[in-house]
């Protein structure tokens, strides 16, 4: 189920967890859409590559999806369910549409879930969230989803969430920029691919 030794294909550039997670489609709208998280090895793949969970916990969540695989698949659809809403949600912000009924149904649940699973903890004056036996949850690694899309859409930061200019990818990513008008979810890809159909084009006509 791992995938060690091999180059990972997911990329982090959104900005947000979230987002992030949302970004593990290549070319969601066209028909050479690919689905990235394949299977539960992957969808802990993209967690280690996040770094947003302990690593002993992600090892504990692989060894028992390999003793369940009835609840690891149904794991794997609840992520899949959830990603899905995820981008039908933030997409309908940087569109200006209305956000669907459904996707926020389906995060308001994972939200209830995530609150569920923790609780403060701390000491010397100082506070601070923690996860509550993450590891016997073979899908724990949706609750910071959750909880950071939920984050995002409540904060002033949401009006900086921005689609790739690349009608290829339109990934999602957080313009954190000075100014504000970052175009691409990464310029050394979609961007240079833009600059080379463009130079492409002026080429041709010249």
């Amino acid at each position: 189920m791992s995938q060690t030794g091999s180059k990972s294909p997911f990329e982090y550039t959104g900005g947000n967890l979230a987002l992030d997670f949302v970004n593990t489609v290549e070319n969601r709208n066209n028909e050479r859409r690919l689905e990235m998280v394949t299977d539960y090895g992957r969808l802990l793949e993209w967690a280690r590559g996040e770094r947003f969970m302990l690593p002993q916990v992600l090892n504990r969540l692989e060894r028992w999806a390999r003793e369940d695989p009835a609840q690891t698949l149904s794991a794997l659809r609840r992520a899949i369910r959830l990603r899905e809403a995820l981008h039908a949600t933030f997409a309908a912000v940087v569109e200006e549409r209305t956000i669907p009924v459904e996707s926020m149904d389906v995060l308001n649940a994972a939200v209830r879930e995530a609150g569920g699973h923790e609780r403060l903890t701390g000491s010397k004056g100082i506070l601070m969230w923690e996860w509550i036996e993450p590891e016997h949850h073979l899908d724990s690694m949706l609750w910071p989803v959750a909880r950071a899309a939920a984050q995002l859409l409540t904060s002033s930061e949401l009006e900086f969430v921005r689609c790739c200019a690349s009608n290829s990818c339109r990934w999602l990513f957080l313009d954190k920029t000075k100014n504000h008008r970052r175009r691409w979810c990464e310029m050394k890809t979609c961007g240079n691919r833009d600059k080379a159909r463009r130079y492409y084009r002026r080429q041709k006509t010249g």
